[in-house]
């Protein structure tokens, strides 16, 4: 009686896709992709680093640090994008994109990611007018108010920073108010910000 063929034995480590495009990019002594293997990812995707879809990115990820991936968040981003490779990453990220500018819900998420994402010091609460303005512009496509807002940090003098409240308030106020600022109530509390926002409209009479 012939003995039967031994089956050679198979590993259950098998490398997921994730796994490889992971290796492909981060730092040979770190279990992080780190800014530039993150700059690199953004060749390969061909989008500058700082493209709307790198920070639609981060936010799958759930990213905790600018310039920064684990392990752990970019599988996360991955799975959540149903990617697998460069091309499937791509396409996905053209779709969030579209949902993002098309889901009021969706859009939030991603505009409250955006403030908490520029908070790099432990503890930090606020950020800078230039930071704010790099990433609105970002963020924001296509909206009324962004650009004379954007007009108005720049040449206001009162505030250097500002903080989560002021953010969210604005995105608000983007939704809520007339472009032209007509129906503009100040009984609704808004933050002080946004009330010298009017008046500066109203002053210049953009």
């Amino acid at each position: 009686m012939r003995r039967a063929k031994k089956v050679p034995k198979t590993s259950n480590k098998a490398s997921e896709p994730h796994d490889d495009l992971f290796l492909k990019y981060k730092e040979v002594s770190e279990d992080h992709i780190g800014p530039e293997g993150v700059e690199k990812l953004c060749r390969d995707l061909q989008v500058d680093p700082s493209d709307r879809k790198v920070l639609l990115l981060a936010w799958k990820m759930g990213a905790q640090q600018m310039g920064f991936f684990s392990k752990a968040e970019f599988e996360q981003g991955l799975r959540l994008l149903s990617a697998h490779d460069l091309p499937t990453l791509k396409a996905s990220l053209n779709q969030v994109a579209i949902k993002v500018d098309n889901d009021p819900d969706i859009f939030q998420s991603f505009y409250q990611f955006a403030f908490k994402f520029c908070l790099t010091e432990p503890r930090q609460k606020i950020i800078d007018i230039d930071t704010c303005i790099q990433m609105l512009s970002i963020v924001m496509t296509n909206q009324a108010h962004l650009q004379p807002f954007i007009d108005f940090l720049q040449h206001q003098k009162e505030y250097k920073f500002i903080n989560n409240d002021q953010w969210m308030g604005f995105y608000r106020f983007s939704l809520e108010v007339a472009p032209d600022c007509s129906d503009y109530d100040e009984a609704q509390a808004w933050p002080l910000l946004l009330d010298n926002y009017v008046e500066y409209r109203q002053k210049h009479r953009i």
